[in-house]
């Protein structure tokens, strides 16, 4: 906001900033008007300290200043000229801290730089033993290192403050830091001083807020642990204000008065060698402030001060005593009620400020008149030698405070035991006391001055209040600029906390809610306490940390430490003072004054900002105006009046001087030189001086966040008044609950913690603003908690409006006024002023306006924020974020005011129609909307006596006939208006889950009345807005929550889920009284789509559980059933029955009977092909099936190798049939049961022998043979294969086996038979099939769904298949194979897994490889029909695909191009899709047929291997030109030796190795393609020219070739390529190639081994 537009005449000269604007003055000066001096600097004052005689402040841009005594320079700088601070130049400082006589800054890097004296070690950066840096001139850094970590880490500080021998630094851990000299530091150490910074360990754990330091004692504010975490210190056992919106209420204590006894075990006497621990280095040093030998304050005639006391103190000290016991206990009422306060309601008499203008201050002039102008004074002469008459009473530390000479500051603590002893002597005094001497007649006279100044008498302080006003006016511009976006920094400290540099400001929500400052604090203090600064209750100094308990719970949120006193201030805008009262820097004359008293500030002020100096205190505060005011208590000095000298000559005995008089007050006094300031936003006080920090109204914005701020405090000051005066002693009163009723005294019990809760959050809103104004330049006005917290705002505004309005609508308000009268008493006119709002009523109403007040602040928040947002331009994030918090707010506050008055309404409803029949319906959230008790709304036909009345609440529709009535739940209410008719009823139909009627108006408007309140009333249970829509489109597709009571099917039963138009549809769960659960999707009022059906098994005591889908209320299509027996299906159903493919576990793995079936179902039972897995018996049958039996052509094989194959009937193998032992014993012949040989058979040994005739028996027992024997010859060895190959002549062909999977994806296309569809029809169900499974499916990867995002488009299908479209073809099927939600994916899973089931385990028979590559070849063939199904465009097995031309030239061209032809075969199509995933079973069996061949195989591998290359190559026939000479290494050429092994064609034989991670044919195909060419490559450069290979060169190469690759299982390799090769390149170069593997294999098998 500095960056105002200057006209051309302003660029000469800087103009002075509008913010920042720095004011300092002398209150103890001799003047009769303060006039503050102004520091002109060009850029604005961030910060300000003070020290004893010098001043220190940071300015934009962080540059640091100085004036004053400089005394480490020998420099005396005056405020108008300050000096820059060079070397802190590019520092980036945010902070700066004045001790007593050294300065420190820190760094936005959180570095500490210290200068000034260092006689003490107070800045840290001498060692110990050296004299020669007493002073250190210019900034130094100081190192905070945490050495018990390892290794050692330097800390971040993010605060600072200073003393005047000691230094601390906060971190950003909240842990605190000291260096210097004495007890003040905190140390557990008795070597001063501390030259490098140490923690302090007594705090150690504990979240530091903020720290303050006196002259010789340390003040911390400390946040408190949770109640459950026990405290060292014993903190108080009341509850904590703020702890919890939970917690017990309880009226506040107040600090309780500690007598003359007590003495904390912490208290330490100083010794000697401690008290006199100043040096004479210092002391000369401090002497020089002011020349002729005096110091500051000191009067003529000091030095003899010592010896006057002694003279004077024993005939002084009985009156003293006397006098201070009459004030501080005879008066104590009196000076409390003459405080000129007048009648305070909260939250009237405020007024809109207009920017710019004169309002301001004209109100800012008639409250300084309002206010006592001379509050009570304390009027005290002091003669020549007598100057310290005041501290006779007192330690050294009191001295500053008095204006002692400098020989007796350093000299006094050996001055304290002959004090004490005097004191003691006398036998007048309990106890030593700081606070003055007081005369009963000044006193008197002070109070009759005080009336006749309320009673509009001006004082002499006043009369240029009006001048001086006018002045200011005129200074204030009428052109504002446009406020800047905060700091130069955009990372702005939080605003939830005191300024500290490194706040980083959070951006969420929640983060943002927890960083607003708490206000669970305690104040800890130590040091020295003989002026009682401490706050303990006596004067002993305290080595460590200390508690001060009676301040534990006040909610303190700031604290300030002046020489020898102490100030908290607290959330509710009070301030408590203890410590040296020789001045009245207190605000109070109560005793004692070692523990927190309150300062006696009058009610219409709201403190908020406060500093203590030496002798002074300064408050900041809000008053009935926006702009702040000033409020001082302390030493001061001015002009007798006439009515002062009166007093001086009536009180000769109290005069020491005749010609001066030094004054001071005990009350604040209003300062009325804050008028022409501007808006202060932080205070400072230091030594004898008070300085402000001031902005100017630029565009109203800094009155607008002080206005923000102010109300916040004066709101947040009258919940805390509310809560002590009326909640929390009706919540403890014991007969709360018999009067109010149990169910009113759970709402009121839950409207006092939404009070609570409310509270804690206006008051941690109300401190944040504060500290935000503190450093308003420095921050952004987008980190305003209204801002990032507005989330939380509206969420407990909406629950305490409506706990109120629970209460309310309940008649709580009504018990709770009886209630009241008999319990608050006195207080009931305290209450009574409380409760004077424009809103409140007299009578019933007072409590309850009052508790719903607090929803008048929502619309100051919109008007506040849309003020703050004028200043911002449009485009600007500053003003989208305020223009949308402005908005949220005042919707806020206008949906808040309906619901009061809506409960109002019904309060007033219930209160008409009282009775027990409507006492039912009576409910804490119900809101009535509308009734019919004027017989404007009746059922259509009713009878002529009948009596209807309907009643229209937020939550349901009630219908009450006679004595009886009817509930319908809004959210399940569906309403729809009838058109009118020639019979003139204006009728709106009703719709409800089980019943529907129709309602008849008296007239249209009725009709319309009911229409729209229906639908605004169901829209808004339903989430709307409450706006309503439509008639009749109001939510009819909905989600809600219902209890069936007469439907058939869902009787008793509990459904949440979606509806339609009154029917149960989409998805949702329905509970029935018996245990059923159903969770899925419904249709039109039955089960629909995917769902999962818990039923339970009462017999078993377990449950049957269903996931799949359903058609029409029944389980229908694929799924999963679990029964309780054990038994788990997986497969397809039809109207609640196994119905199709579907594979059945039954029993468990670890259980005496396992089994397992897949294959086809009809009705529940097994019918068709299928395979059953009896684990158990180690049996597997694979056959037809007819009602849960075996029956028809089968085969069966066992775990001894046993292979069975025949037809069975009733479950029984019967007939002809064939039998293969494990050693080639093969019997063919009939059979019968249980496959018991009986009848005619031939029995073929395994070495051809053969057995014809009649066989009995088993094959496991024997059998019994009647026939003949006969020894094959020669010439029959092709009888004995035949009989090997007739295996599968009684076994389910191929081609029948499956037919139920594939009807399934069928079904899945849409198609009732195979090809017997719609093609688009097909399409389309795809599509939906992959939707829905996106849908619902939330746990997919990211891969699955992208693969389902592919496959929602459909590709081209109905054109032409050309080579292009047929790759396009290719990759949609590779990619619908990647997931079972597309029906081919799962055609592809399921087919997998019946693979699996029949060949794997025991059906991993060598015997059933045959029937297993049948298999394979026909689930290929009916994939292929379904395919082309889908791609009509696709030519036949082995049709050819041709690449359509483009233009004629390139028709020509390519007639002879045979790489433009693609054959395109089932095979080539649809095996990559296949084979790899049923691979591992099948080259099983190819390795089980191929085991005998293979071991011969590599019998001889393994011996061929042992040769060298070149012995090996002349051994296979290999010519001498194809031997390589040279092998190449790592690109290095070597020389083949004769010994050298593995050293030739070493790239051919590593492609041939590739050929055993292939799956495919085709893949193993391109494998010996690819070794062919790279035996070719390698032979190349060996011969001269090109060269063709002739088999006889090739073959013998080749087979070196094979031998080196040494790949096991070769022959099952070859066998499975032999078998499933594509047919179309057999004949071709491929082929040739495969027959010539073929043949090094077979040539190897019969290498002889000689």
């Amino acid at each position: 906001m500095e960056n105002l537009e200057e006209s051309p005449a302003d660029e000469q000269a800087p103009i002075p900033p509008e913010r920042g604007l720095l004011h300092i003055w002398h209150p103890a000066s001799c003047s009769e008007q303060l006039c503050p001096e102004r520091v002109l600097l060009s850029k604005p004052v961030l910060q300000v300290s003070l020290g004893e005689h010098h001043c220190i402040l940071l300015a934009q841009g962080s540059e640091v200043y100085s004036f004053g005594e400089l005394l480490w320079r020998d420099m005396s700088i005056p405020p108008s000229a300050p000096v820059l601070e060079v070397s802190l130049l590019g520092k980036r400082v945010v902070r700066v801290a004045a001790g007593g006589f050294h300065c420190g800054a820190l760094s936005e890097q959180g570095n500490v730089y210290m200068w000034g004296e260092n006689t003490a070690g107070q800045c840290g950066t001498t060692e110990k033993g050296t004299v020669t840096n007493i002073t250190v001139p210019e900034p130094c850094p100081v190192s905070v290192v945490d050495s018990e970590v390892i290794p050692p880490a330097v800390v971040r500080v993010v605060d600072l403050a200073c003393g005047r021998e000691h230094s601390l630094a906060l971190s950003a851990q909240n842990e605190l830091w000291a260096w210097g000299s004495g007890c003040q530091l905190g140390l557990v150490t008795s070597t001063f001083p501390v030259w490098r910074p140490q923690k302090v360990e007594h705090l150690a754990g504990r979240h530091v807020i903020q720290v303050a330091c006196g002259a010789y004692h340390s003040v911390a504010l400390v946040q408190s642990l949770p109640s459950q975490e026990c405290n060292t210190q014993n903190p108080p056992k009341k509850t904590e204000r703020g702890q919890s919106p939970h917690y017990m209420m309880t009226d506040r204590e107040e600090p309780s008065t500690v007598d003359d006894t007590h003495y904390c075990p912490l208290g330490v006497e100083l010794t000697e060698g401690i008290k006199g621990e100043n040096s004479p280095r210092r002391r000369g040093a401090r002497q020089r402030l002011h020349p002729g030998g005096q110091s500051s304050g000191s009067s003529p005639g000091s030095g003899a001060t010592s010896r006057s006391f002694s003279e004077d103190s024993k005939s002084d000290t009985k009156q003293t005593n006397l006098l201070t016991s009459c004030v501080f206990e005879g008066n104590s009422d009196t000076l409390t009620q003459t405080d000129g306060s007048t009648n305070f309601h909260p939250l009237s008499g405020w007024r809109v400020n207009k920017n710019l203008s004169d309002h301001d201050e004209l109100e800012l002039k008639s409250f300084v008149e309002k206010y006592p102008s001379h509050p009570l004074q304390m009027q005290h002469t002091a003669g020549a030698g007598d100057t310290d008459s005041l501290s006779s009473l007192t330690s050294d530390d009191s001295c500053v405070s008095s204006t002692p000479s400098s020989d007796l500051l350093t000299s006094s603590y050996k001055d304290e035991s002959s004090i004490k002893r005097q004191t003691n002597n006398n036998n007048e005094l309990s106890r030593p006391y700081s606070s003055s001497p007081v005369c009963l007649e000044e006193v008197r006279l002070c109070l009759e001055k005080e009336k006749q100044a309320l009673q509009g008498q001006k004082s002499s302080s006043l009369t240029n209040i009006y001048q001086k006003g006018n002045t200011a006016t005129s200074r204030r511009r009428s052109l504002p600029g446009t406020p800047t976006h905060g700091s130069p920094r955009r990372q702005q400290p939080c605003v939830c906390r005191p300024s500290s540099a490194g706040r980083a400001q959070a951006s969420a929500q929640e983060e943002a809610l927890n960083r607003l400052p708490s206000l669970e604090t305690e104040v800890w203090t130590w040091g020295r306490g003989s002026e009682g600064q401490l706050g303990h209750g006596d004067q002993l100094a305290r080595l460590q940390p200390l508690c001060i308990k009676s301040l534990t719970g006040e909610e303190v949120i700031k604290v300030a430490a002046g020489s020898h006193h102490s100030l908290a201030l607290t959330a509710q805008c009070q301030v408590y003072s203890w410590g040296s009262n020789m001045c009245g820097q207190l605000g109070h004359i109560n005793s004692p004054v070692t523990v927190p008293q309150q300062a006696k500030v009058s009610e219409v002020l709201r403190i908020w900002g406060l500093s203590a100096g030496q002798s002074h205190s300064l408050l900041l505060a809000d008053g009935d105006c926006v702009q702040p005011v000033l409020l001082y208590c302390g030493q001061q000095q001015q002009k007798l009046s006439i009515q002062n000298e009166r007093l001086q000559q009536g009180q000769s005995s109290c005069r020491r001087s005749p010609n001066r008089a030094e004054g001071y007050t005990v009350r604040p006094t209003l300062l009325p030189l804050c008028i022409e300031m501007g808006y202060i936003s932080s205070v400072c006080s230091g030594g004898q001086s008070c300085a402000v920090l001031a902005d100017q109204n630029v565009m109203g914005f800094i009155s607008a966040i002080h206005e923000l701020a102010s109300r916040e405090r004066q709101f947040y000051c009258w919940l805390s008044t509310v809560k002590r005066v009326l909640l929390t002693p009706l919540r403890n009163k014991e007969s709360a609950c018999p009067a109010l009723g149990d169910q009113c005294t759970h709402l009121f019990f839950s409207l006092c913690e939404s009070f609570v809760r409310l509270s804690s959050l206006i008051g941690r809103h109300a401190t944040s603003l504060s500290y935000f104004l503190h450093d308003v330049p420095g921050r952004d006005v987008t980190s305003l908690p209204l801002v990032t917290c507005a989330e939380y705002f509206v969420d407990t505004y909406k629950k305490y409006c409506l706990s109120v309005g629970d209460f309310q609508v309940m008649g709580g308000f009504q018990l709770l006024h009886k209630l009241s009268l008999e319990s608050l008493g006195c207080q009931r006119s305290l209450l009574t002023q409380v409760c004077m709002t424009d809103q409140c009523a007299s009578g019933d109403g007072d409590l309850d306006s009052m508790l719903y007040w607090p929803l008048q602040q929502l619309h100051q928040y919109s008007r506040l924020l849309l003020k703050l947002a004028a200043c911002y331009d449009v485009l600007t994030v500053e003003y989208q974020s305020l223009h949308q918090g402005c908005s949220q707010f005042e919707s806020l506050s206008m949906a808040l005011l309906r619901q009061k008055k809506e409960a109002e309404t019904t309060f007033q409803f219930w209160k008409t129609h009282s009775g027990k029949t409507t006492e039912i319906l009576r409910l804490p959230r119900r809101r009535v909307v509308c009734e019919s008790s004027n017989r404007s709304l009746t059922l259509q036909n009713a009878g002529r006596f009948s009596n209807h009345w309907f009643i229209l609440f937020n939550d349901a529709l009630v219908h009450t006939q006679f004595s009886t009535h009817h509930v319908y739940p809004l959210t399940c209410l569906w309403v729809k208006p009838l058109t009118e008719d020639s019979s003139g009823l204006y009728a709106i139909k009703i719709t409800c889950p089980e019943e529907s009627f129709t309602l008849a108006a008296s007239t249209p408007q009725e009709k319309n009345k009911w229409l729209r309140s229906l639908n605004q009333a169901v829209d808004q249970v339903l989430g709307g807005g409450g706006q309503g829509s439509s008639p009749g489109l109001t939510a009819v597709s909905r989600t809600a929550s219902y209890t069936f009571t007469g439907d058939e099917r869902f009787k008793d039963a509990q459904y949440t889920g979606g509806w339609l138009a009154g029917r149960v549809h989409g998805r949702g769960t329905m509970k029935w009284p018996d245990g059923r659960t159903y969770s899925g999707n419904f249709k039109n009022g039955l089960e629909e789509g995917y769902g999962e059906c818990v039923i339970p098994n009462k017999v078993l005591n377990k449950t049957d559980i269903y996931q799949g889908q359903w058609k029409e209320g029944k389980i229908h299509g694929f799924g999963k059933y679990k029964y309780a027996t054990g038994e788990v299906y997986e497969g397809c159903f039809c109207d609640g029955h196994r119905h199709g493919y579907g594979m059945m576990s039954s029993g468990k793995l670890a259980k005496a009977s396992y089994s397992v079936f897949i294959g086809q179902w009809v009705q529940d039972r097994k019918t068709g092909y299928g395979v059953y897995d009896d684990i158990t018996r180690g049996e597997k049958y694979m056959g037809m099936w007819q009602d849960d039996q075996r029956q028809g052509s089968a085969v069966v094989v066992t775990q001894n190798g046993v292979y069975y194959e025949g037809t069975f009937k009733d479950n029984k193998m019967s007939g002809p049939g064939l039998l293969v032992s494990e050693d080639d014993t093969v019997f063919h012949g009939e059979f019968s049961e249980d496959w018991t040989v009986s009848g005619k058979g031939v029995l073929t040994l395994a070495n051809g022998d053969c057995l014809d005739g009649m066989f009995t028996g088993e094959w496991s027992a024997g059998l019994k043979v009647v026939g003949m024997y006969t020894k094959p010859g020669i010439d029959e060895h092709k009888k004995e294969r035949s009989s090997l190959d007739r295996l599968g002549q009684y076994a389910v062909p191929a081609a029948q086996r499956w037919l139920c999977v594939f009807d399934e994806c069928w079904s899945r296309l849409g198609c009732d038979t195979a090809g017997g569809g719609e093609r688009a029809a097909a399409w389309e169900s795809i599509a939906v099939t992959i939707a829905t499974a996106r849908r619902q499916s939330p746990d997919l990867s990211r891969s699955q769904s992208k693969v389902l995002e592919c496959l929602e488009f459909i590709p081209q299908y109905g054109e032409a298949v050309t080579t292009a479209s047929y790759d396009n073809i290719r990759r949609y099927l590779t990619k619908s194979c990647e997931t079972p939600h597309h029906p081919l994916g799962w055609l592809v899973e399921t087919l997998v897994t019946a693979y699996r089931m029949t060949y794997v385990g025991v059906g991993s028979n060598r015997r059933l490889l045959r029937q297993a590559v049948h298999e394979v070849q026909a689930y290929i063939t009916h994939f292929y029909g379904i395919v082309r199904f889908l791609f009509p465009g696709l030519p036949e097995d082995g049709g050819v695909l041709s690449e359509v031309p483009d233009s004629p030239s390139k028709s020509k061209r390519h007639s002879f191009d045979q790489g433009s032809v693609v054959v395109v075969s089932c095979s080539s199509l649809l095996l990559p899709l296949l084979l790899p995933r049923l691979y591992p079973p099948l080259f099983t069996l190819y390795c089980l047929q191929e085991e005998q061949e293979e071991a011969q195989y590599w019998e001889r591998i393994l011996r061929l291997n042992k040769q060298p290359d070149q012995s090996l190559l002349s051994f296979l026939g290999v010519q001498e030109k194809f031997w390589p000479l040279w092998m190449s290494i790592l690109g290095e050429k070597k020389q083949i030796l004769s010994s050298s092994k593995d050293a030739c064609f070493i790239s051919a034989v590593e492609t041939l190795q590739q050929i055993s991670t292939t799956f495919t044919p085709s893949d193993k195909l391109v494998v010996i393609q690819k070794t062919f060419e790279e035996l070719t490559m390698e032979v190349k450069p060996m011969l001269d020219g090109d060269f063709l290979w002739c088999m006889d060169d090739l073959f013998p190469l080749f087979l070196y070739v094979v031998v080196r690759a040494r790949i096991r299982n070769l022959g099952a390799e070859v066998s499975l390529i032999e078998d499933l090769m594509d047919p179309n390149v057999q004949h071709g170069e491929m082929g040739l190639m495969f027959t010539t593997l073929k043949a090094c294999y077979i040539q190897i098998q019969q290498e002889s081994l000689a």
